[in-house]
């Protein structure tokens, strides 16, 4: 059959150039066809077919600078080859295996490798984007003069991260090709029924941008563009939305089939199959002999065959608990840095912005973001000045949208950049909820790539703010492996552990009481100083009961204490909810025999609800009386004084307390 579908202007491209984009197309495609047979033969557990297509990864990456990253999603295997990874490492990936990128923990093409510069892809589709736009803004603030470029679907482009990470782009004038693969369905829903405009390009006329809609099957127009682009990019940083034409011949994955589609359509795209097109313009044009080919043909097959025996003779992984354990974070070796110079007697909140700027002066290219931060210094003026001492590349006013800044600080922490995101209230969390839980938590685990990352979680209630800005929310994200959480209720364990999580390689969030912002003050050293996390700190000692706490509940226990001077107690404030002290409880609780565990969070599913188990396992015969938790009501957080004040458990830990005294 004589594919005739494209004209294809070869411009000044050489011979050989023209080749190499053949034969690079080609790989992929013969690679696919066995990959389809160890499918049916169960050697590879899922295929994700990108035949039909491979002149668009292929196009895009030979367009690229090696050192420039590339965020493929799964049918973009010509990304990988075209970087050149040796074959028995994708197989070894694709087979579950330790020569593979994972570690056998993340399969298929949900994977990425720094040193090919390629950022795979997570099952969430959009957080890509945002990831982009962070590595895109690295560029920027160091002046590389580098693009990024970054795939999805038609289906994808759907997610309200793909518009914040668009928006972001544009705004910040990030120099990104977002390049959208317009395949005509996603799964089995076709594009009428996804978007409501005549292409999907149309839609980034509303961000301000360029957008290209480029024939996808023809390698010679996709690599073309993509060389005077990527060139006009770099020299002038922003962001492009290509919009490629091509059609998925396959199913989503090959288990989905095709049964939804007509076959009139199948037949169509047949005739544009940008491989057998591109050979027969070659082949017209006597660049390509049907000689040279079979050689290219039985070069690629034996090199699958050989790379194939090398990943099949390798062991299966290893189960080896202590490393999957220890592969959760990221190594970091905490350290200590003392403080020589005298103390002042500061507020939370100044021990905090002062911690914050040091931190600023200590790593030159520490980067804050979030919304009003910059001039105006945060709703609660803790970067207040900021801008003037740093300027408005590091500090960063964002638009509302906490997915895109999250997936922007990921892509930052990938080009070798700390960051520092503050959620104007940490209720506003839960808008960026999946890329923390499921990009943030996870990197490290599966592809041994860092999140450095710190998230500023100004919480808690006490301030009449009602349900939406009084939340202490901290119990979303203890439970998540791969995450720390740190707590404090004082300047001084502030500002020093502010210093650690930044230091930290590891995803921190940071929270922040606002009801202690302006009402505790402590003598805090004006020098930089650190403080270890993972560490509870005790205040008080005695010898009848153990009260663990964190956070404003803290000041809440002693308080009550106060009235109650004859009480002998251990107050532990732990500081670090994940890791956890568990040390410095059990001793306290093996010395006292009684444990009540104080949270402003409510009780269901809260952290103190862990803590008891804990205790009941590991100090079971030291107990004299039943662990106590003492929560917050089972309710939203209400906004009137009154009922804020029923709400929370601070009227409810004297009564409690006292009963499990007498128990």
């Amino acid at each position: 059959m004589r594919y005739k579908a494209f004209n294809y202007d070869r411009k000044k491209l050489s011979n050989d150039t023209l080749l190499n984009l053949y034969k690079r197309m080609l790989k992929p495609r013969l690679i696919e066809e066995k990959m389809l047979i160890l499918l049916r033969q169960g050697k590879v557990s899922k295929w994700f077919a990108g035949i039909g297509q491979e002149a668009i990864s292929v196009g895009v990456t030979s367009a690229l600078k090696k050192e420039e990253y590339i965020l493929p999603m799964h049918r973009n295997l010509g990304v990988f080859t075209t970087r050149e990874i040796p074959l028995y490492r994708l197989f070894s990936q694709w087979q579950g295996k330790a020569n593979g990128f994972t570690n056998g923990r993340d399969r298929s093409f949900h994977f990425g490798t720094q040193e090919y510069n390629i950022v795979g892809m997570i099952s969430h589709l959009g957080p890509q984007f945002g990831v982009a736009d962070g590595i895109a803004l690295a560029s920027n603030l160091e002046n590389k003069k580098q693009v990024t470029a970054v795939f999805t679907g038609d289906g994808g482009t759907s997610e309200g991260d793909i518009h914040e990470a668009l928006n972001v782009a544009s705004v910040w004038g990030l120099p990104v090709l977002f390049c959208i693969e317009n395949n005509g369905y996603g799964l089995s829903t076709p594009t009428s029924e996804q978007y409501n405009c005549e292409h999907l390009a149309d839609r980034a006329k509303g961000y301000g941008m360029e957008s290209p809609i480029v024939n996808g099957n023809n390698i010679l127009e996709v690599y073309n563009l993509l060389l005077e682009l990527a060139e006009s990019v770099r020299q002038n940083p922003r962001p492009i939305f290509l919009e490629f034409k091509t059609f998925r011949m396959r199913g989503h994955e090959e288990a989905s089939g095709t049964k939804y589609v007509p076959q009139d359509l199948l037949d169509e795209w047949a005739k544009k199959d940008p491989l057998e097109n591109f050979k027969t313009y070659l082949l017209d044009e006597e660049i390509l002999t049907e000689t040279i080919d079979s050689i290219f043909t039985t070069e690629i097959k034996q090199e699958i065959e050989d790379n194939l025996a090398i990943a099949s003779a390798e062991e299966p992984v290893t189960v080896n608990l202590e490393k999957e354990l220890n592969d959760v974070y990221k190594d970091f070796t905490y350290n200590e840095i003392k403080a020589f110079s005298g103390t002042e007697e500061i507020r939370l909140i100044d021990a905090i912005s002062n911690g914050l700027r040091q931190c600023m002066e200590r790593h030159n290219d520490l980067v804050i973001m979030g919304q009003d931060v910059a001039e105006y210094g945060g709703v609660f003026k803790i970067t207040d000045g900021f801008v003037e001492q740093f300027g408005k590349g590091r500090v960063r006013n964002t638009p509302i949208c906490e997915s895109a800044i999250i997936e922007t600080a990921m892509g930052l922490s990938i080009a070798g950049i700390k960051s520092v995101v503050e959620l104007q209230f940490a209720d506003f969390v839960s808008s960026g909820f999946n890329p923390i839980v499921n990009y943030l938590a996870k990197s490290n685990y599966r592809w041994n790539q860092k999140a450095d990352i710190v998230l500023r979680m100004p919480c808690g209630a006490g301030v009449a703010a009602g349900p939406f800005h009084s939340q202490t929310n901290e119990a979303w994200f203890t439970k998540t492996p791969g995450l720390k959480v740190i707590y404090p209720a004082f300047p001084f364990d502030a500002k020093g552990l502010l210093a650690t999580a930044i230091e930290d390689p590891n995803p921190v969030l940071f929270f922040e009481h606002k009801a202690l912002y302006r009402s505790i003050r402590q003598e805090v050293p004006t020098d930089y100083y650190t403080l270890p996390l993972g560490k509870a700190s005790v205040l008080k000692v005695g010898t009848a009961i153990t009260i663990i706490s964190y956070g404003a509940a803290v000041h809440w226990a002693l308080e009550t204490l106060e009235n109650h001077p004859n009480i002998s107690a251990d107050v532990i404030d732990l500081r670090s909810l994940q890791p956890l002290d568990t040390e410095t409880i059990y001793q306290s609780v093996k010395k006292t025999g009684k444990a009540i565990i104080l949270q402003e969070d409510s009780l269901f599913g809260g952290i103190a609800s862990d803590i008891s188990a804990l205790i009941m396992e590991n100090c079971f015969k030291y107990l004299d009386a039943p662990v106590k938790r003492v929560a917050s009501l089972e309710t939203p957080i209400p906004f009137i004084n009154q009922l804020e004040e029923q709400y929370l458990s601070k009227g409810r830990f004297e009564g409690e307390l006292l009963k499990l005294l007498d128990f």
